[in-house]
């Protein structure tokens, strides 16, 4: 189910439990539910979307703020991604409903269930493309990113920004820059996977178990390179499917050789199955990294364990916008936000900013502005002041966008230039627990 979503039909204070029923989020699928009313006002033709509404002028010279801003997501909220899809979808509508009544734009969001598959997920961009929407927050799994940018954004000269997806490829891709991202690359994720697996953990030889595709891949890649560059060494790098009924083959491979820590890098479906059959099967003293993509605060109380043994690493939300952003995201849907969420609030607050500085839904024109609104100088924007960050950029004003998650600080390939991750654990019963709080740059 699509929905179509204009500011002033907005249902505010959702709660956790409503939210999850609504639109797709953290994944790879089409298909999927938003949050709100469908909306009447705008129709839009796509490619360079021009809205048919209202007259609007190029930002900068008395541009009219009374027309119609476009905006997609395009978010797993199924599939193997679901436990993190729902939340951080909530984050990318979040600044809908911040806005709502404090500008004079209409802002016509319309969100999108990727299935946590790229098949699922090209219909749910097509579906976009064919609603007129020049930009869009998404997608989550890089693998989704990536065939939902060279399948359907690119050729559509669509602007896509994800708050989620983590994998090199997405660096390379020939995007006419029109791709972004608001998490750090997992080049950076390597690096602080060796360092927390030597000085933490005191650990001389690894293994990494990974999820069959882009993501898994060359992170596990990525982590082997650095941690061999500062003299550990590797014995197994053991790829494995999503959504199988027993991981202990694969288990057993990693295991083999008795490394001193198993880095493993996954979904929470698959690994709610493969942590069962470690705990089942395996000494559970072995200690175990995991990464973003399985930072699922339910996983100990889904397995039957307290997870003693495992700890993970995560992009951090440290941007100055963070407080505001917290405040915001538990007052509208009564818990704590999670894994990404603040990348996907400045993900879609980077994309609504260009989308005002550009003056027209055109993407194109957006791609063009995503570094102008984010990048130093000017005016500085948070979460806080993005209504009169929008009306700045209208009028021509320089301005610098600094968000929940991070300064949001564009390189030429559409990367951070810098990101802090956390250090985590898991709380038995439940939860997260942060043990610290590591900086990089690019």
């Amino acid at each position: 189910m699509t929905q179509r979503i204009n500011r002033r039909n907005v249902i505010r204070g959702i709660g956790a439990a409503g939210i999850a029923g609504l639109a797709g989020c953290t994944g790879d699928g089409g298909g999927g539910d938003g949050d709100g009313g469908e909306d009447t006002t705008t129709e839009s033709d796509m490619g360079g979307g021009e809205d048919t509404t209202t007259e609007s002028d190029s930002g900068g010279d008395g541009a009219d703020m009374s027309r119609t801003i476009m905006q997609g997501v395009l978010l797993p909220t199924t599939g193997d991604l679901a436990d993190l899809g729902g939340p951080i979808r909530d984050g990318a509508v979040l600044p809908q409903i911040v806005l709502e009544g404090e500008t004079d734009f209409e802002l016509d969001f319309q969100v999108e269930d990727t299935q946590t598959d790229p098949n699922a997920a090209q219909s749910a961009a097509q579906s976009l493309r064919a609603g007129g929407y020049p930009a869009v927050t998404g997608a989550a799994s890089s693998e989704v990113t990536i065939s939902v940018a060279e399948n359907v954004f690119i050729p559509s000269g669509m602007v896509g920004c994800s708050p989620a997806s983590t994998s090199p490829a997405i660096t390379d891709l020939e995007d006419n820059d029109l791709i972004y991202r608001t998490p750090p690359t997992d080049a950076l994720q390597g690096e602080v996977l060796a360092q927390v697996a030597q000085e933490r953990l005191d650990a001389s030889n690894a293994a990494t178990m990974y999820v069959n595709n882009s993501y898994g891949q060359l992170l596990s890649e990525s982590f082997v390179t650095a941690f061999e560059e500062i003299g550990g060494s590797v014995g197994s790098q053991v790829s494995f499917q999503k959504a199988r009924s027993s991981y202990t083959s694969r288990l057993e491979s990693a295991l083999a050789d008795d490394p001193g820590v198993v880095v493993v890098i996954g979904y929470p479906e698959s690994g709610k199955q493969l942590f069962r059959d470690f705990y089942s099967n395996f000494d559970a003293s072995t200690p175990i990294l995991v990464t973003d993509g399985l930072r699922s605060s339910s996983l100990p109380s889904d397995i039957g364990n307290p997870m003693d043994n495992v700890t993970g690493t995560a992009p951090l939300a440290a941007g100055p916008g963070r407080e505001f952003f917290d405040e915001q995201y538990q007052a509208e849907y009564g818990e704590e936000p999670g894994v990404f969420t603040s990348q996907a609030f400045d993900a879609t607050a980077v994309c609504l900013l260009a989308n005002a500085a550009a003056g027209e839904n055109d993407g194109a024109a957006i791609a063009e502005q995503m570094r102008a609104v984010a990048n130093p100088g000017g005016e500085e924007v948070t979460p806080s002041t993005l209504a009169d960050g929008l009306a700045m950029a209208a009028e021509g004003t320089e301005i610098q966008y600094k968000g929940a998650s991070s300064a949001v600080d564009f390189d030429e390939n559409g990367d951070l230039t810098a990101a802090t991750y956390e250090y985590f654990g898991f709380q038995e019963g439940g939860g997260i627990e942060t043990i610290d709080e590591i900086q990089f740059s690019a």
